[in-house]
């Protein structure tokens, strides 16, 4: 019996290792496909500073994934960009040469985007296949791959808003496309977290407020994507004030007065600008919560580092505006957005698996 009970329970224990084995194995995937969306974000930010995102004309899922690789293929490519208005009204004097180096961007955004859907269908599968998927992860990892999906749709829609009538794409498509790419990249983190060790150090639920600075940091990120389909970082380059006034007139300059919230880069500015400060208020609100209720725990020490990102996160914007946009602190502002996001979705992840509630811990 003694030693029928010693092999149960070395079972269960090698079991046991297996499951948290197999658990680790699918964190660092979704740890790892979170990296490849950051990197994707970046490349599409650098894609529309370089005004290449309407260089391939055609949406070819499985054929589009190889590049031009003869003369021929590269000299019929360019011809179907010079049937784009893009090119006859703006860029009519491109060279072949030039137009290779704003396809290359394209087509690297792309093909960033065909291999993160690979690199979450692949080992989706491999893990559902060894049944080594961690309970409530298959759901959750196929809805990941269907949003990822709907995100290459949602990529050509915008593309094809530039295409005719149009030297950009839609600034409120690109902006919508910018976010999805955001939420997908919280979602994956928000899994991947979801299998790492938390604190249960007494801090009452608080998981909404973790929710609210995601939709605070998402609302920014989508008025950022307004902000760059519209070029609208180059209407005023002065700070704090817009050329010596705080809100200027120019915010209504179109009829009728809701289209100035799309349209009017000034307004789009104007509204970004402002609506940082309420982002930095609203999360030094809840960092103050935190510390309020759990002085001194991992929840209320990591609201103060979400703080201090936000607010680094506020300087670059002031240092990219008043530089005119230059394409490096352009892209530097952007990975804040990704590193405050990523940071931002393992902290609320964090929160809603802290299950203690404050009276039982002041009562202990």
């Amino acid at each position: 019996m003694s030693i029928t009970a010693t092999s149960m329970d070395e079972n269960v224990h090698a079991a046991s290792s297996s499951r948290g084995e197999a658990g680790t194995a699918v964190k660092l995937w979704l740890y790892t496909v979170a990296a490849l969306i950051a990197v994707l974000v970046l490349v599409g930010g650098a894609t529309r500073l370089t005004d290449s995102g309407l260089s391939i004309t055609e949406w070819a899922p499985f054929s589009g994934i190889l590049p031009p690789l003869s003369h021929e293929q590269w000299v019929s490519e360019f011809a179907r960009y010079q049937q784009t208005d893009e090119f006859k009204l703006q860029n009519y004097a491109m060279t072949l040469a030039q137009f290779e180096v704003i396809y290359w961007w394209e087509w690297g955004h792309r093909f960033l985007g065909r291999l993160i859907g690979l690199s979450v269908l692949i080992p989706m599968v491999w893990f559902w296949l060894r049944g080594t998927m961690p309970a409530g992860y298959g759901r959750s990892t196929f809805i990941l791959f269907l949003l990822i999906c709907f995100q290459g749709a949602i990529g050509w829609w915008m593309v094809q808003s530039g295409l005719s009538q149009r030297v950009d794409v839609s600034q409120l498509r690109l902006a919508i496309h910018l976010t999805m790419a955001c939420i997908i990249f919280v979602y994956t983190v928000w899994l991947a977290r979801g299998l790492g060790t938390h604190t249960q150090d007494g801090l009452p639920i608080q998981a909404w407020q973790g929710f609210a600075v995601i939709v605070l940091v998402l609302s920014q990120t989508f008025l950022g994507g307004l902000v760059a389909g519209l070029d609208a970082g180059m209407a005023y380059n002065t700070w704090p004030t817009m050329n010596g006034e705080w809100m200027p007139a120019a915010v209504w300059a179109i009829t009728p007065w809701w289209q100035n919230l799309f349209d009017n880069a000034v307004m789009v500015q104007f509204v970004h600008r402002t609506s940082a400060y309420l982002v930095v208020l609203g999360i030094a609100l809840h960092a103050w919560h935190l510390w309020a209720n759990a002085p001194d725990s991992l929840h209320a020490r990591r609201g103060l580092v979400l703080v201090g990102l936000v607010f680094v996160q506020m300087m670059i914007g002031i240092v990219t505006l008043v530089m005119q946009v230059p394409f490096f602190w352009a892209l530097v502002h952007q990975f804040g957005a990704i590193v405050i996001l990523a940071f931002a979705a393992a902290h609320w992840r964090a929160l809603s698996m802290n299950r203690t509630p404050l009276v039982v811990a002041r009562s202990a």
